[in-house]
């Protein structure tokens, strides 16, 4: 593990103050955002309606007829509906009229960092199609209307079926649906084309892994790279000002990371008036990239006078801390440590910051007399059972006073099928390419493609597919017990925090308080359905002075 000090002023230091970074990573929380949009016009009303008018009518004519019988595969459940049905060639179906966007066609760029495929583009034949372009605008502007309501979330209509088609090996409707996806998918322009475009990327990618690379090969698969790296492979300037600029606009972790800060901080406050201050660590297992941090530092500065801690140490868990997740990369190069540590000296505030690779490096680093708490935040949601029961005890061993979770709130699947997976995937993948719609009012802006393609990745298809535990906050409630964590409560003042904050933002989004119904944990919801889920945790037989009255 290496570590830095506050006190060691770092190389890339120009100025004693806070950074630009810092700056621009915590003026949201003080400053009234713009962001509140009744609603957006992505295009003229009359080109939405024109546009659904023709998606609804490819949806119709990739609908299955309503009985039919089905073999038994192997691969798992298959839904009667959508699985198996008489299947007609694209020149049969009636080849979808090529959408008019020479722009769009042509906008082929390199693909950085894992999940994307290679570099470059070929150059497609005449009747090819490329997620890269437009979609189509045409028919009756009326008959869109009517059904704008009906199919607004057109996309999962047709990615749904396809994968249940693709986990049975039934590879005619497969590569009839694949077509279909191609002709609509772009990765620019409203979210149901986005979401078909991650969505058709990551059935291609599962394709051989289901069927066999041999079947595999016999299926003629549109073009769709997207044209922006992941953040693996995405310029750690751009990387910085796109963490920055989302949680500027969205909530979708500003408001997890300012419950974990306003607990934390009482957290503190609390062992203090217990005890003495004493040192003061947390070890960072998430997916903030430093972005969270700047609001605690100063929260800690400010608790009551004589109760700040004497020093601040933040252990940051590297990759092999937890099981890869969507957000949790960072491009080679990008470091916020230095930003970090001269914004702690200008607050006067006495900052240690640790690089622990994974959380076994960590065994044996507490000293006594020190409050310990690990902040897991968005990390163990698409990780199997196995892999969630070892972070969690791992964790356990260490003994923290106390561990903030932060969760996709994902509910209940059908059944443990790749299917059910991609489908669970897909509709949270909607919520947040629709929130973000909203959140960048419908500009694509280069922050926007940054997030939304490394959003993408939790679709990304591999062998694993049907092996990750999903599950919403109840399922969450019984794993933390089983690891020897019992729940805790947020305090009042904590939940108003988050609420004044979430009033910054687009009017879709709610807070879903603690209540005696809902349990002890404050969730997030857009549009009424939950989106994550943040609770707090401390070990079983805890000793009285870690039984803060509402953390």
């Amino acid at each position: 593990m290496s570590e830095e000090r506050g006190d060691q002023e770092p190389a890339a230091a120009t100025s004693s103050g806070a950074s630009d970074w810092l700056d621009g990573s915590i003026a949201f929380l003080a400053a009234d955002l713009d962001v509140g949009l009744g609603a957006y016009g992505w295009l003229q009303a009359s080109e939405e309606e024109e546009e659904q008018q023709g998606i609804d009518s490819m949806v119709a004519e990739t609908r299955p007829p309503p009985a039919i019988t089905l073999p038994q595969s192997g691969l798992g459940p298959v839904s009667a509906s959508v699985a198996s049905s008489p299947v007609a060639s694209p020149q049969e179906f009636g080849q979808p009229r090529k959408r008019k966007s020479p722009q769009h066609s042509s906008q082929r760029c390199p693909v950085g960092g894992g999940g994307g495929g290679g570099r470059g583009s070929p150059e497609l034949d005449r009747g090819g199609t490329s997620c890269n372009r437009k979609p189509s605008k045409k028919g009756s502007a009326k008959a869109g209307a009517a059904s704008l309501g009906r199919d607004a979330r057109w996309a999962e209509q047709l990615l749904n079926p396809c994968a249940v088609a693709i986990e049975a090996g039934n590879l005619p409707r497969a590569q009839h649906l694949l077509y279909v996806l191609g002709e609509l998918a772009s990765f620019s322009g409203e979210p149901n084309h986005r979401l078909a475009a991650h969505g058709l990327r990551a059935l291609m990618q599962r394709l051989p892994h289901a069927v066999g690379p041999a079947a595999a090969a016999t299926v003629k698969m549109p073009f769709c790279e997207c044209p922006t790296p992941v953040f693996s492979g995405v310029d750690p300037r751009l990387f910085r000002a796109s963490l920055i600029r989302f949680n500027e606009v969205s909530p979708w972790f500003a408001v997890p990371n300012v419950l974990a800060n306003a607990a934390i901080a009482q957290a503190a406050a609390a062992v203090g008036a217990a005890t003495e201050p004493r040192q003061f660590h947390v070890v960072d297992v998430g997916v903030s990239h430093g972005v969270q941090w700047p609001t605690l530092l100063e929260a800690l500065t400010r608790v009551p006078r004589g109760l700040t801690p004497p020093s601040v140490r933040l252990t940051v868990g590297g990759p092999a801390a937890a099981p890869p997740v969507p957000f949790s990369a960072s491009p080679p190069g990008y470091d916020c440590s230095p930003q970090l540590l001269r914004y702690a000296k200008s607050i006067n505030l006495d900052l240690a910051i640790v690089q622990a690779p994974n959380l076994d490096t960590l065994h044996g680093i507490r000293t006594p007399g020190q409050t310990l708490v690990v902040c897991l935040q968005f990390r163990l949601g698409h990780a199997t059972a196995d892999e969630q029961v070892a972070v969690l005890r791992n964790i356990r061993s260490l003994n923290p006073e106390l561990l903030v979770l932060a969760e996709l709130d994902c509910g209940g699947r059908s059944d443990s099928s790749a299917a059910s997976e991609f489908a669970a995937r897909l509709e949270h993948l909607w919520m947040f390419l629709d929130s973000t719609a909203a959140a960048f009012k419908g500009r694509d802006a280069d922050e926007r493609r940054v997030m939304e393609a490394e959003a993408g990745t939790a679709l990304v298809a591999t062998a694993r597919w049907g092996a990750a535990v999903g599950g919403g906050r109840e399922a969450w409630l019984a794993r933390l017990a089983a690891a020897g964590f019992e729940e805790a409560a947020f305090g009042g003042e904590a939940v108003e925090t988050a609420k004044a904050l979430l009033r910054k933002y687009d009017g879709g989004w709610e807070l879903v308080p603690p209540s005696p119904s809902a349990g002890a944990a404050v969730g997030l919801r857009w549009k009424g359905q939950p989106v994550s889920f943040c609770s707090l945790w401390r070990p079983t037989q805890a000793s009285p002075e870690l039984i803060w009255r509402g953390a």
